[in-house]
């Protein structure tokens, strides 16, 4: 008889590199944002785009979602549309500040005691549209709170990745179109 293994979700999009335990790294040479705010950034983002992982290929739609965690912290919820499985794949993290609250620069997790690095490198004052980073540069994510970007801002935030020696070629435009993301 053969033993099924326990399902877990492609979108434990740190999952990769937390499950090194102690990579909560930031990419030499770059920064995190500083008189950061928790409460402004918590909420929905929306995915615009992101370097290839096998962990959210085929994914559309994608979204996290952060919101203070009753323990402590904060709690993550990412949330990606299959369109092959027709399914949402969906997992549940919790993140803490790895230096002052005024830094943007956070601990992932979605397995118990293994983080990965979560590094927001470049935030609107208005907090629209951020560029975040994980340990190193093969992890980056351009996030907006609408599920569309201007043309002219993503381009300066590419610009800014590719400054930060980001391999920006490779990025991948997240389909978020509201008439072909189910539920939205």
């Amino acid at each position: 008889m053969a033993t099924r293994l326990p399902h877990f979700p492609r979108l434990t999009w740190l999952a990769p590199f937390s499950l090194l335990a102690g990579c909560t790294g930031i990419p030499d040479g770059t920064e995190p944002v500083t008189d950061f705010e928790l409460e402004p950034y918590l909420g929905q983002w929306y995915e615009i785009a992101r370097l290839p992982h096998r962990f959210e290929e085929g994914l559309a739609c994608v979204t996290a979602t952060y919101e203070r965690h009753p323990e402590g912290g904060v709690k993550v919820i990412n949330r990606g549309y299959d369109f092959q499985e027709a399914s949402w794949d969906v997992a549940e993290g919790q993140a803490q500040f790895i230096d002052e609250p005024t830094v943007g620069r956070l601990k992932v997790s979605f397995f118990g005691p293994f983080y990965g690095g979560y590094n927001i490198l470049e935030l609107d004052d208005d907090y629209s549209h951020a560029l975040v980073a994980g340990p190193d540069r093969d992890y980056l994510w351009i996030l907006a709170r609408q599920p569309q970007l201007e043309e002219a801002t993503y381009r300066s935030l590419v610009e800014r990745a590719r400054e930060l020696d980001f391999p920006v070629d490779e990025l991948i435009r997240v389909e978020q179109d509201p008439s072909v993301c189910p539920d939205r």
